[in-house]
This record gives C-alpha cells, sequence and structure tokens, in this order.
C-alpha cells in the first residue's frame, strides 16, 4: 500500500464536501509529477490524507482511500470547464485523474505550522520549502504520525 497527501482548497473541494458526496473524481490536476503519481503509482486502497490548502490556517483534515485507477481527467477537453486544456482531447487525454472515498475527519485539525513542530515528520515533502505538489507521497510512517495527530 502507498501513501499519499493530497491538497484541495476548501472552497473549492472540502473534506465535508467528500463526507457528503462520499467519493469523487480527483480532477484538475495540472502538474505533470503529480499527473504521474496518481497515473503510475497510486492503487485502489491506498490511503491520502486530506490537506486543506490556501486556507488560514492550512493543514491536514481527515483522510480518503483511493477507490479508482487513474482514468482521463474528462474536464481537460470541455471547454466550459475551468480545467480545460486545448492540447488534451479524448484521443490524447494527457491529464489523469483517480477517484477517492471518504474515510473520516480528523476530531484534530493538524495545522501546517503543528506539523512543521512535530519531531519526525521534517522530511515530509509537504514540508519541504518550494514543495507545491498537490498530489505527493507520504511515508508510512509520516501517515501514521499524522494521523495519531489528528486523532488526538
Amino acid at each position: 500500500m502507498n501513501y499519499w497527501l493530497m491538497k484541495s482548497e476548501p472552497t473549492t473541494y472540502s473534506i465535508d464536501d467528500l463526507k457528503h458526496d462520499k467519493k469523487t473524481s480527483w480532477e484538475g490536476v495540472r502538474n505533470y509529477q503529480a499527473r504521474n503519481f496518481m497515473r503510475d503509482q497510486m492503487k485502489v486502497g491506498d490511503l491520502v490524507l486530506f490537506y486543506h490548502s490556501n486556507a488560514e490556517p492550512p493543514g491536514v483534515v481527515g483522510i480518503a482511500k483511493v477507490c479508482k485507477l487513474a482514468h482521463p481527467d474528462r474536464a481537460a477537453w470541455d471547454p466550459q470547464s475551468k480545467y480545460f486544456d486545448e492540447k488534451a482531447s479524448p484521443k490524447n487525454p494527457i491529464w489523469m485523474m483517480v477517484d477517492i472515498e471518504f474515510v473520516e475527519k480528523f476530531s484534530h485539525f493538524v495545522s501546517l505550522e503543528e506539523l512543521k513542530k512535530t519531531k519526525g515528520l521534517e522530511s515530509m515533502m509537504v514540508l519541504q520549502k518550494g514543495s507545491r505538489l498537490s498530489v505527493q507521497p507520504v511515508s508510512q510512517e509520516h501517515f501514521e504520525k499524522v494521523t495519531k495527530l489528528g486523532k488526538n
């Protein structure tokens, strides 16, 4: 099993939206490295730290699970979508998405500041200067530490 951190702006799609919807397609990723993680490494059953970005404060709010392997992001070829890419088409999809399902919302919000202060998380990708990927791998050790923080 792999572990991930996926970022979403809560005003766009929050953990509460996922809890309500039960599952969603993770559309709109427009970074090749993040796309490659979803396309090449994410597997059904992988666990995801759901991270609210561009929030005050940002941080981890819960857990989701990958429930469908990568498939073409249809929004890329929809001219009405904010995720439209004129180079993408059904024959050349370029962009991919996975589906995730709700697992739990943490009882304790784990802020970015708390992540930075927690021993053992120093090498977590989200804490690295310049790391802005919306989809990123997380080690099992880091996943377990963050989950423990979220359940306290």
